[in-house]
Protein backbone atom coordinates (compact mmCIF):
# COMPACT_ATOMS: atom_id res chain seq x y z
CA UNK A 1 0.00 0.00 0.00
CA UNK A 2 1.18 3.70 -1.13
CA UNK A 3 0.55 6.62 0.92
CA UNK A 4 1.43 9.82 -1.32
CA UNK A 5 1.44 12.96 0.99
CA UNK A 6 1.62 16.80 -0.35
CA UNK A 7 3.58 19.52 1.11
CA UNK A 8 1.07 21.73 0.84
CA UNK A 9 -1.00 20.09 3.42
CA UNK A 10 -1.53 16.95 4.99
CA UNK A 11 -3.27 14.07 3.39
CA UNK A 12 -6.36 12.85 5.22
CA UNK A 13 -6.25 9.62 5.97
CA UNK A 14 -8.62 6.52 5.65
CA UNK A 15 -11.10 8.06 8.79
CA UNK A 16 -10.96 11.22 7.29
CA UNK A 17 -11.58 10.22 3.45
CA UNK A 18 -14.85 8.43 4.67
CA UNK A 19 -15.87 11.30 6.69
CA UNK A 20 -15.37 13.70 4.02
CA UNK A 21 -17.08 11.30 1.45
CA UNK A 22 -20.08 11.15 3.62
CA UNK A 23 -20.43 14.55 3.87
CA UNK A 24 -19.93 14.92 0.06
CA UNK A 25 -22.84 12.50 -0.13
CA UNK A 26 -25.23 14.22 2.52
CA UNK A 27 -24.51 17.48 0.93
CA UNK A 28 -25.30 16.51 -2.40
CA UNK A 29 -28.74 14.85 -0.85
CA UNK A 30 -29.84 17.73 0.97
CA UNK A 31 -29.20 20.19 -2.38
CA UNK A 32 -30.99 17.46 -4.73
CA UNK A 33 -33.77 17.53 -2.03
CA UNK A 34 -33.99 21.52 -1.73
CA UNK A 35 -34.27 21.32 -5.30
CA UNK A 36 -37.28 18.83 -5.79
CA UNK A 37 -39.25 20.55 -3.03
CA UNK A 38 -38.71 23.84 -4.59
CA UNK A 39 -39.18 22.71 -8.00
CA UNK A 40 -42.28 20.26 -7.12
CA UNK A 41 -43.87 23.68 -5.44
CA UNK A 42 -43.31 26.00 -8.39
CA UNK A 43 -45.23 23.09 -10.20
CA UNK A 44 -47.93 22.88 -7.72
CA UNK A 45 -48.03 26.55 -8.43
CA UNK A 46 -48.33 26.25 -12.12
CA UNK A 47 -45.05 27.94 -12.63
CA UNK A 48 -43.29 25.95 -14.97
CA UNK A 49 -45.81 25.84 -17.36
CA UNK A 50 -44.15 25.91 -20.83
CA UNK A 51 -46.42 28.84 -21.86
CA UNK A 52 -44.71 31.10 -19.19
CA UNK A 53 -41.48 30.71 -20.35
CA UNK A 54 -41.99 30.35 -24.20
CA UNK A 55 -42.50 34.09 -24.59
CA UNK A 56 -38.47 34.43 -23.76
CA UNK A 57 -37.40 32.85 -26.83
CA UNK A 58 -39.72 34.68 -28.55
CA UNK A 59 -37.63 37.73 -31.02
CA UNK A 60 -40.20 40.50 -29.61
CA UNK A 61 -39.10 39.80 -25.68
CA UNK A 62 -35.38 40.14 -26.85
CA UNK A 63 -35.83 43.11 -29.36
CA UNK A 64 -38.02 45.24 -26.68
CA UNK A 65 -36.95 44.39 -23.21
CA UNK A 66 -33.61 42.23 -23.21
CA UNK A 67 -31.16 43.19 -25.30
CA UNK A 68 -31.68 47.25 -24.11
CA UNK A 69 -31.61 46.35 -21.25
CA UNK A 70 -28.44 44.29 -21.36
CA UNK A 71 -27.09 47.49 -23.54
CA UNK A 72 -27.70 50.05 -21.25
CA UNK A 73 -26.13 47.57 -18.49
CA UNK A 74 -22.84 47.40 -20.71
CA UNK A 75 -23.05 51.19 -20.97
CA UNK A 76 -22.78 51.41 -17.45
CA UNK A 77 -20.50 49.37 -16.42
CA UNK A 78 -18.35 49.81 -18.85
CA UNK A 79 -18.09 53.65 -18.62
CA UNK A 80 -18.01 53.18 -14.64
CA UNK A 81 -15.39 50.44 -14.94
CA UNK A 82 -13.17 53.26 -17.03
CA UNK A 83 -13.47 56.18 -14.09
CA UNK A 84 -13.45 53.55 -11.80
CA UNK A 85 -9.79 52.43 -12.95
CA UNK A 86 -8.74 56.03 -13.86
CA UNK A 87 -9.99 57.55 -9.58
CA UNK A 88 -8.42 54.37 -8.24
CA UNK A 89 -5.05 54.44 -10.03
CA UNK A 90 -4.99 58.59 -8.72
CA UNK A 91 -6.40 58.16 -5.46
CA UNK A 92 -4.69 54.82 -5.26
CA UNK A 93 -0.82 56.59 -5.72
CA UNK A 94 -1.98 59.64 -3.67
CA UNK A 95 -1.99 57.69 -1.02
CA UNK A 96 1.59 56.63 -1.86
CA UNK A 97 2.90 59.52 -2.01
CA UNK A 98 6.31 61.08 -0.37
CA UNK A 99 3.77 64.52 0.86
CA UNK A 100 2.20 63.88 3.89
CA UNK A 101 -1.00 66.16 3.09
CA UNK A 102 -1.87 64.54 -0.24
CA UNK A 103 -1.56 61.06 1.59
CA UNK A 104 -3.75 62.57 4.24
CA UNK A 105 -6.37 63.99 1.53
CA UNK A 106 -6.09 60.73 -0.33
CA UNK A 107 -7.07 59.06 2.41
CA UNK A 108 -9.94 60.69 3.67
CA UNK A 109 -12.17 60.25 0.18
CA UNK A 110 -11.36 56.83 -0.15
CA UNK A 111 -12.59 55.99 3.31
CA UNK A 112 -14.86 58.06 2.91
CA UNK A 113 -16.41 56.75 -0.15
CA UNK A 114 -15.08 52.84 0.52
CA UNK A 115 -18.17 53.24 3.98
CA UNK A 116 -21.17 55.27 1.66
CA UNK A 117 -23.34 52.24 0.50
CA UNK A 118 -23.85 52.82 -3.32
CA UNK A 119 -27.01 52.44 -3.51
CA UNK A 120 -27.06 55.47 -1.60
CA UNK A 121 -25.14 57.41 -3.31
CA UNK A 122 -27.35 56.79 -6.30
CA UNK A 123 -30.38 57.94 -5.06
CA UNK A 124 -27.97 61.40 -3.59
CA UNK A 125 -26.74 61.98 -7.32
CA UNK A 126 -29.79 61.27 -8.91
CA UNK A 127 -31.67 63.90 -6.99
CA UNK A 128 -28.50 66.41 -6.74
CA UNK A 129 -28.94 66.30 -10.69
CA UNK A 130 -32.14 66.85 -11.15
CA UNK A 131 -32.57 69.39 -8.80
CA UNK A 132 -29.25 71.02 -10.35
CA UNK A 133 -30.54 69.83 -14.10
CA UNK A 134 -27.32 70.07 -15.54
CA UNK A 135 -28.17 67.07 -17.64
CA UNK A 136 -31.11 66.09 -19.37
CA UNK A 137 -33.25 64.68 -17.30
CA UNK A 138 -33.22 61.27 -19.26
CA UNK A 139 -29.76 61.19 -18.38
CA UNK A 140 -29.89 61.85 -15.15
CA UNK A 141 -30.32 57.97 -13.86
CA UNK A 142 -27.35 56.83 -15.92
CA UNK A 143 -24.95 59.30 -14.70
CA UNK A 144 -26.15 58.79 -11.08
CA UNK A 145 -25.24 55.21 -11.54
CA UNK A 146 -21.49 55.74 -13.17
CA UNK A 147 -20.80 58.67 -10.66
CA UNK A 148 -21.70 56.13 -7.30
CA UNK A 149 -19.95 53.00 -9.14
CA UNK A 150 -17.04 55.03 -9.88
CA UNK A 151 -16.33 56.40 -5.90
CA UNK A 152 -17.44 53.16 -4.47
CA UNK A 153 -15.32 51.16 -6.64
CA UNK A 154 -12.84 53.75 -7.51
CA UNK A 155 -11.96 53.46 -3.52
CA UNK A 156 -11.78 50.10 -3.63
CA UNK A 157 -9.32 50.02 -6.60
CA UNK A 158 -7.54 52.75 -4.77
CA UNK A 159 -6.65 50.34 -1.75
CA UNK A 160 -5.51 47.38 -4.22
CA UNK A 161 -3.10 49.74 -5.63
CA UNK A 162 -2.02 50.93 -2.64
CA UNK A 163 -1.92 47.09 -1.25
CA UNK A 164 -0.28 45.43 -4.05
CA UNK A 165 2.80 47.88 -4.27
CA UNK A 166 3.17 47.56 -1.02
CA UNK A 167 2.79 43.96 -1.30
CA UNK A 168 5.81 43.86 -3.89
CA UNK A 169 9.88 43.17 -2.45
CA UNK A 170 11.57 46.39 -1.02
CA UNK A 171 14.24 45.70 -3.49
CA UNK A 172 12.26 46.69 -6.40
CA UNK A 173 12.09 50.65 -4.92
CA UNK A 174 15.39 50.56 -3.75
CA UNK A 175 16.63 48.99 -7.22
CA UNK A 176 15.43 52.17 -9.07
CA UNK A 177 16.66 54.80 -6.52
CA UNK A 178 20.00 53.28 -7.24
CA UNK A 179 19.93 53.79 -10.75
CA UNK A 180 18.94 57.36 -10.05
CA UNK A 181 15.07 57.54 -9.97
CA UNK A 182 13.18 59.60 -7.56
CA UNK A 183 10.79 57.86 -5.44
CA UNK A 184 7.54 59.25 -8.18
CA UNK A 185 9.84 57.36 -10.84
CA UNK A 186 10.30 54.53 -9.17
CA UNK A 187 6.49 54.46 -8.35
CA UNK A 188 5.48 55.38 -11.50
CA UNK A 189 8.19 53.09 -14.08
CA UNK A 190 8.68 50.18 -11.70
CA UNK A 191 6.54 49.73 -8.61
CA UNK A 192 2.91 50.71 -10.14
CA UNK A 193 3.30 48.18 -13.04
CA UNK A 194 4.13 45.12 -11.54
CA UNK A 195 1.58 45.38 -9.11
CA UNK A 196 -1.30 45.97 -11.64
CA UNK A 197 -0.31 42.63 -12.67
CA UNK A 198 0.09 41.40 -9.53
CA UNK A 199 -3.64 42.83 -8.26
CA UNK A 200 -5.14 41.94 -11.79
CA UNK A 201 -7.30 38.87 -10.62
CA UNK A 202 -8.50 41.15 -7.78
CA UNK A 203 -9.49 43.81 -10.08
CA UNK A 204 -11.19 41.54 -12.20
CA UNK A 205 -13.50 40.36 -9.22
CA UNK A 206 -14.25 44.51 -9.08
CA UNK A 207 -14.78 44.69 -12.26
CA UNK A 208 -17.58 41.90 -11.93
CA UNK A 209 -19.06 43.56 -9.09
CA UNK A 210 -19.58 46.83 -11.03
CA UNK A 211 -21.53 44.57 -13.46
CA UNK A 212 -23.82 43.50 -10.77
CA UNK A 213 -23.83 47.09 -8.94
CA UNK A 214 -25.50 48.04 -12.05
CA UNK A 215 -28.88 46.37 -11.28
CA UNK A 216 -29.12 48.79 -8.65
CA UNK A 217 -29.86 51.42 -10.94
CA UNK A 218 -33.07 50.31 -11.49
CA UNK A 219 -33.70 51.71 -7.94
CA UNK A 220 -33.73 55.07 -9.35
CA UNK A 221 -35.19 54.60 -12.75
CA UNK A 222 -32.69 53.47 -14.80
CA UNK A 223 -33.53 51.40 -17.79
CA UNK A 224 -30.83 48.29 -17.33
CA UNK A 225 -31.52 44.32 -17.71
CA UNK A 226 -33.52 44.19 -14.47
CA UNK A 227 -35.70 47.00 -14.39
CA UNK A 228 -36.36 45.77 -17.93
CA UNK A 229 -37.60 42.51 -17.32
CA UNK A 230 -39.65 44.04 -13.89
CA UNK A 231 -41.37 45.73 -16.36
CA UNK A 232 -41.99 43.14 -18.88
CA UNK A 233 -42.79 41.05 -15.64
CA UNK A 234 -45.21 42.86 -14.20
CA UNK A 235 -48.05 42.00 -16.83
CA UNK A 236 -47.53 38.16 -16.30
CA UNK A 237 -44.63 36.26 -15.86
CA UNK A 238 -42.66 38.18 -13.44
CA UNK A 239 -40.81 34.74 -11.13
CA UNK A 240 -39.75 33.91 -15.11
CA UNK A 241 -38.59 37.33 -16.36
CA UNK A 242 -36.20 37.86 -13.15
CA UNK A 243 -34.86 34.58 -13.48
CA UNK A 244 -34.47 35.08 -17.11
CA UNK A 245 -32.24 38.06 -16.14
CA UNK A 246 -30.16 36.09 -12.79
CA UNK A 247 -29.14 33.62 -15.77
CA UNK A 248 -28.06 36.30 -18.07
CA UNK A 249 -26.28 38.41 -15.35
CA UNK A 250 -24.59 34.67 -14.49
CA UNK A 251 -23.69 34.08 -18.36
CA UNK A 252 -22.07 37.80 -18.43
CA UNK A 253 -20.06 37.80 -15.34
CA UNK A 254 -18.92 34.57 -15.85
CA UNK A 255 -17.69 35.65 -19.35
CA UNK A 256 -16.38 38.38 -18.07
CA UNK A 257 -13.90 36.67 -15.68
CA UNK A 258 -13.01 34.23 -18.35
CA UNK A 259 -11.68 37.04 -20.77
CA UNK A 260 -10.05 38.96 -18.06
CA UNK A 261 -8.40 35.63 -16.93
CA UNK A 262 -6.87 35.29 -19.99
CA UNK A 263 -6.14 38.53 -20.29
CA UNK A 264 -4.19 38.21 -16.47
CA UNK A 265 -2.53 34.80 -18.29
CA UNK A 266 -1.08 36.89 -21.45
CA UNK A 267 0.00 39.74 -19.13
CA UNK A 268 1.89 37.39 -16.42
CA UNK A 269 3.58 35.40 -19.67
CA UNK A 270 4.75 38.67 -20.67
CA UNK A 271 5.54 40.51 -17.52
CA UNK A 272 7.57 37.44 -15.71
CA UNK A 273 10.47 35.51 -17.26
CA UNK A 274 9.49 31.62 -18.26
CA UNK A 275 10.20 29.53 -15.26
CA UNK A 276 10.91 25.72 -15.18
CA UNK A 277 7.35 23.85 -13.15
CA UNK A 278 9.07 22.82 -10.34
CA UNK A 279 8.37 19.44 -9.51
CA UNK A 280 6.40 18.72 -6.01
CA UNK A 281 8.43 16.19 -3.56
CA UNK A 282 6.32 13.63 -2.63
CA UNK A 283 6.98 11.37 0.22
CA UNK A 284 6.26 7.45 -0.29
CA UNK A 285 5.73 4.99 2.44
CA UNK A 286 5.26 1.51 1.93
CA UNK A 287 3.43 0.13 4.12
Amino acid sequence: MKIQQSVLFDAPGPKAQRRILATNVLGIIIFLGTAAFVLKGLNDQGQLEAELWAPFLTADVWQFAILPGLMNTFKAAAAAIVTSVVFGLLFGVGRLAANRAVRWICGIIVEFFRAVPVLLMMIFFWLLLGRMQIVEPADTPFFAVVIALTFYNGSVIAELVRSGVYGLPKGQREAGMAIGMTRGQSLRNIELPQALVAMLPSLISQFVVILKDSALGSIITYSELLRGMQIYGSAGPILQALTVAAVLFIIVNFALSWVAQKLSGLLSSRTSGKTRPASAPTLVAKV
